[in-house]
């Protein structure tokens, strides 16, 4: 058996062709999901980057590894005083199991240098740093996969791991690759009104400062947007985001030509995911991935395996954590009592529903939220805004409302209880998993200053919020954090 792990960072699935979307990103990927199954939805335990991949590699929720932000304490994992001569993840991470079960494993990924999570690296058997740290563009990741192929050619049992970045901000596809979307029409919900309300809020990644607290943009990044007056200028930003899927996708291609070209495209199990989507407007955030709600944690998830089922959508809910399960079921291995998730095996090669009643969702690298996917709502429980002004609670009907623009919270408080419920027995069943020996991490969060991305800016941010025409908010501001406008002793 061969597998293929195409990791696409920051990738939405509705702006790929095979979940629906109107603009072409996805031609070899939709090629990919014609062939097997394409997940609806799908979901990072945590959000963003460093603590969705942690949770794809150990299996657990960063509640229980300790990994749920980019900085400090909870950017790195519990220590684990029960390790003997050798940590348990060499053989009960991802690509330790597949490794210690007959598979030499193979990583085209700069994403521990990018995080310093080396950890990331165990259970690879050849690991290959693309050496740009995320900045990566496609072209100078794929010739490293198909001259890997090449060398390989006739091995059989591999794991091939190819990360690309191309969707990621800063927007950077090469200039002299063509916009194909210059007549596709822009987001329908996203209207003139929209967009007028939109620039009247504040924070980080809004419609006046898509570069976190600024609009400025550096020119190495021409096809970046820094904020955005018109619909023109929204358009402009959808179109950067799309183009880099459309790039990344064009680079697939070449993969999928060569394992075409090798004879073994039709026996290699084929995985196509993403560590987060992108808020592109949802919350009133843009170009960012910075919440716990659908547009951050929603991603896409396609998988052709040899003589699984083809050509069907799958409904039912999903973690990326759940992976790890169910490759050991796919392939024969014992699962580990630390694993988190539930194997959904069984809805690949036979079409069993194999979904969670419910999910919960975290984000603690920009905010502090707690979310609970259940039936058509999400439940967003805000800790620490991260300068957004969010309410407490935050209830959304997807089904009627997917851009989260209608917060049902106040008209619907038993659907806020009964969600509130679920969190805090969840909450409860995996700390009792953890035998207690560990605080919950976003307690740690707070207590080293909050979320990492939102930490001892806002004083940089009064010249912006002057310069925009929006100095209402620093007063709001300082009443909320008086402690970011102390200066220093």
């Amino acid at each position: 058996m061969r597998i293929l792990y195409l990791d696409i960072d920051t990738t939405r699935a509705d702006h790929l062709g095979c979940y629906g979307y109107h603009k072409n990103t996805s031609p070899n990927i939709d090629r990919i999901a014609r062939d097997g199954l394409i997940f609806t939805n799908y979901y990072c335990s945590d959000a963003p980057c460093l603590p969705s991949r942690t949770a794809l590699f150990t299996g657990q929720f960063g509640i229980r590894s300790g990994v749920v932000g980019h900085g400090q304490t909870t950017s790195q994992m519990h220590i684990d005083s029960t390790r003997k001569f050798r940590s348990r993840l060499e053989f009960e991470s991802l690509f330790g199991m597949l490794r210690n079960n007959g598979y030499h494993t193979v990583g085209i990924t700069p994403f521990a240098s990018r995080h310093s999570a080396w950890y990331f690296y165990g259970g690879f058997s050849e690991i290959y740093d693309t050496g740009k740290r995320g900045i990566e563009k496609a072209h100078e990741v794929v010739p490293t996969a198909l001259s890997w192929l090449e060398r390989n050619k006739g091995l059989d049992h591999w794991y091939l791991h190819v990360n690309l970045w191309d969707p990621h901000t800063p927007h950077r596809t090469p200039e002299d690759f063509p916009n194909p979307f210059t007549n596709d029409k822009g987001p329908d919900w996203i209207t003139g009104d929209v967009l007028e309300a939109h620039k009247k809020t504040a924070g980080p990644h809004h419609a006046q400062e898509l570069m976190m607290f600024t609009d400025q943009v550096s020119s190495l990044y021409p096809r970046q947007v820094g904020r955005l007056d018109t619909l023109e200028d929204v358009k402009r930003l959808f179109d950067g985001y799309d183009i880099g899927i459309r790039y990344a996708d064009t680079h697939i291609g070449k993969i999928l030509d060569v394992l075409e070209a090798q004879g073994i495209l039709e026996d290699t199990a084929i995985i196509v995911s993403s560590d987060h989507g992108e808020n592109m407007g949802e919350l009133g955030i843009y170009a960012e991935h910075g919440t716990a709600d659908q547009g951050t944690c929603r991603i896409p998830f396609i998988i052709k395996w040899p003589k699984g089922i083809k050509g069907k959508t799958v409904e039912g809910l999903h973690y990326n954590l759940d992976l790890i399960s169910t490759m050991a079921d796919l392939i024969g291995a014992k699962p580990s009592p630390e694993w988190d998730g539930k194997s959904f095996a069984k809805t690949i090669e036979e079409g069993v529903d194999c979904g969670h009643p419910y999910l919960i969702l975290s984000q603690m690298a920009h905010v502090c939220q707690r979310s609970v996917r259940w039936r058509d709502y999400l439940y967003m429980r805000t800790y620490h805004d991260g300068y957004h002004f969010f309410p407490k609670h935050l209830l959304f009907n997807l089904k009627d409302d997917p851009y989260e623009q209608h917060n049902l919270a106040e008209l619907h408080p038993e659907i806020v209880h009964e969600m509130t419920s679920l969190l805090y027995d969840w909450h409860d069943e995996t700390m009792k998993k953890n035998h207690y020996l560990y605080e919950d991490p976003m307690s740690t969060v707070l207590r080293e200053g909050g979320p990492f991305h939102a930490s001892m800016q806002l004083k940089n941010y009064v010249n912006h919020l002057i310069k925009t025409n929006r100095e209402e908010y620093i007063e709001k501001y300082k009443e909320l954090y008086p402690h970011e406008f102390k200066d220093p002793k």
